[in-house]
Order: C-alpha cells, then sequence, then structure tokens
C-alpha cells in the first residue's frame, strides 16, 4: 500500500511542476497578448467652442463622443491583430443618437480608422496583409500600452498629424484601487491639414492613465485646437471619459491582472511547492526501510546484572 501511494505522490508532485513551468513560461507569455475579440466602446463627455458656418461665429456647445474599437479576425493571426476604430463626435444637444450622418447640423466629426498593432508590444504594424488597402500607415502605440508599461516615454499615434508624438511619462495616479501610469501628450500649434482639403494650425494636450500590467487605457482626457490659416479657430474642443467608461476599464483591469497573476506567480510557485512536497514525500515512502512484522514484535534482550 505504502508503494502505491509514493507512486501516486510522485506522479502528482511531477505533474504540479511541469503545469508550473508551462503556466509560467507559456500560458503567460500566450495571455500577454491583445485578444482578437476586441469590441470596445469608449464614451466621453466635454464641451466645445465650434464654429457656426452661417454666422462666422464660436457657438459654446456640450459635447458627446463615441468611440468604437473592434478586432478584424480574419486579417489577424498569433503576432499581429487588425483594428478598425469608429469616432463620432457630436453637439450633445435633443439626444443625438451615437453617430448622426452629414445632413444633421449636430454633426462634429465621423471618422474611421483602420491600423493594426503587434498583440504584445501594442507598436504598430504596417504589413498590407493585415490593413485595407486604402489605410494610412501608422507610427507608435494606438490604442492601448504594451504589457508591463514602463515609466518612460513612448510614441503616441497622432491623426491629425499622421505621425507619432511622444507620450511622457508624468507620474502615477490611484483609480479606484488600481496604481496606474500617466502619460502626457503635448503639441504646440503645428501647421496640419485640420479638415479634408483645408490647412491651418492644430494643437492639442492629453493625458492618458493606463495600467500598466496590461497596458488598457483607462482613463483619458484632454483637448485640441484647430485654426484656419487666417487666424479663424474652427474647433477648440475639451473631453474626458464617463465615469461608467472609467469604471468599466477599472473591472476589465483588475479581472485581466488577476488572471495574469496566476499564470505568472499563482501558479507556478505554487505548483513548484506542492510538487517538491509531494515528490519528496512520495521518495520517503519509497526509499524508507520497510519494518517487517517480526522486527517489530521482537522483545529486546535481557540486560544481565
Amino acid at each position: 500500500m505504502r508503494k502505491w501511494v509514493g507512486l501516486a505522490l510522485l506522479l502528482l508532485g511531477g505533474f504540479l511542476i511541469v503545469a508550473a513551468g508551462v503556466s509560467r513560461f507559456w500560458g503567460l507569455d500566450a495571455a500577454e497578448r491583445t485578444p482578437l475579440d476586441v469590441n470596445t466602446y469608449t464614451y466621453l463627455t466635454g464641451e466645445a467652442d465650434k464654429l457656426n458656418p452661417e454666422t462666422g461665429n464660436l457657438v459654446h456647445v456640450p459635447v458627446a463622443y463615441r468611440s468604437l474599437t473592434q478586432a478584424d479576425p480574419d486579417k489577424s493571426d498569433d503576432d499581429v491583430v487588425a483594428f478598425v476604430n469608429t469616432k463620432c463626435v457630436n453637439i450633445d444637444e435633443n439626444d443625438p443618437p451615437p453617430c448622426l450622418d452629414d445632413t444633421d447640423e449636430r454633426l462634429i466629426t465621423n471618422t474611421v480608422d483602420t491600423f493594426a498593432t503587434d498583440r504584445r508590444t501594442a507598436m504598430a504594424v504596417n504589413d498590407p496583409k493585415y490593413l485595407a488597402e486604402d489605410a494610412v500607415p501608422h507610427e507608435g502605440l494606438v490604442n492601448k500600452w504594451p504589457f508591463n508599461a514602463e515609466k518612460k516615454t513612448y510614441p503616441y499615434w497622432d491623426g491629425t498629424l499622421d505621425h507619432a508624438v511622444d507620450a511622457k511619462y508624468t507620474g502615477t495616479r490611484d483609480i479606484d484601487g488600481l496604481e496606474t501610469y500617466e502619460y502626457q501628450v503635448t503639441v504646440p500649434p503645428t501647421e496640419a491639414e485640420i479638415l479634408e482639403g483645408t490647412q491651418g494650425t492644430y494643437e492639442t494636450e492629453q493625458t492618458t492613465w493606463v495600467d500598466p500590467r496590461t497596458g488598457s487605457i483607462i482613463d483619458q482626457e484632454g483637448g485640441q485646437v484647430l485654426t484656419l490659416e487666417d487666424g479663424t479657430k474652427v474647433l477648440d474642443i475639451s473631453v474626458s471619459y464617463t465615469d461608467e467608461t472609467v469604471q468599466a476599464n477599472v473591472d476589465d483591469a483588475k479581472s485581466n491582472g488577476r488572471q495574469l497573476w496566476v499564470l505568472g506567480v499563482g501558479l507556478p510557485i505554487g505548483g513548484l511547492v506542492v510538487g517538491l512536497l509531494f515528490v519528496g514525500l512520495g521518495l520517503l515512502l519509497l526509499l524508507r526501510p520497510k519494518t517487517t512484522e517480526t522486527d517489530e514484535r521482537r522483545p529486546e534482550p535481557a540486560v544481565a546484572a
């Protein structure tokens, strides 16, 4: 009986040790990749001074902003994920739908962006096999930070300038018990195509808070100013994530962070410790000398007086 128990402990211990190694060196690597089923809505609110083309005056208006990011599994693979991002920005009056057509006076802008990123580093990838034929080449980070983000400056995509700008690490912020890294983007007034076929100047300030473990964006706020070449201001907008969006991002980041901890720390350490313990007990049972019934009953010799 002792032999069979020892063998069972050896087998179970060996399995746990192997499982710990697989979890640490394969499971964690597989988990630290942007998923291929991304279908995320992000909502922002704010306000803007928008040029009224009929009067030539700026009008102060409330703003509703919806961003939908969807992965395209047909164009994605183990290393790269392709995305389609649709952004709709409206004047928030009379309960507008998320996206308006060009005939609605409440429309500020609608944009569709297609891009691809490395599933581990989150950096833009411009291989044509992942992109639509008319896709604009991207640079740097686009819609998230890498797993295990660092306290450093990252290149971050700016769709108005069509190139990456610096996102500088500026500190940390606790958001509902989740420590986030803060990154600041500042673009001074710069010549750019501010509207289709229209040149002018563009400037922006944006602050982004990122969960460093997963690289997901938790909160964001900022604004931009668009000005015509003659100095006429077209748009001065400032928006930030809604409280509901921030809370959903925090909840997702905490859940995903726990899963990564289990794969990277919990299972490897727990499996290794318990596995070694079982192996040790198994060897002890198998190698321990067997005590016979005769030995157990043999009386000790009498001591002579």
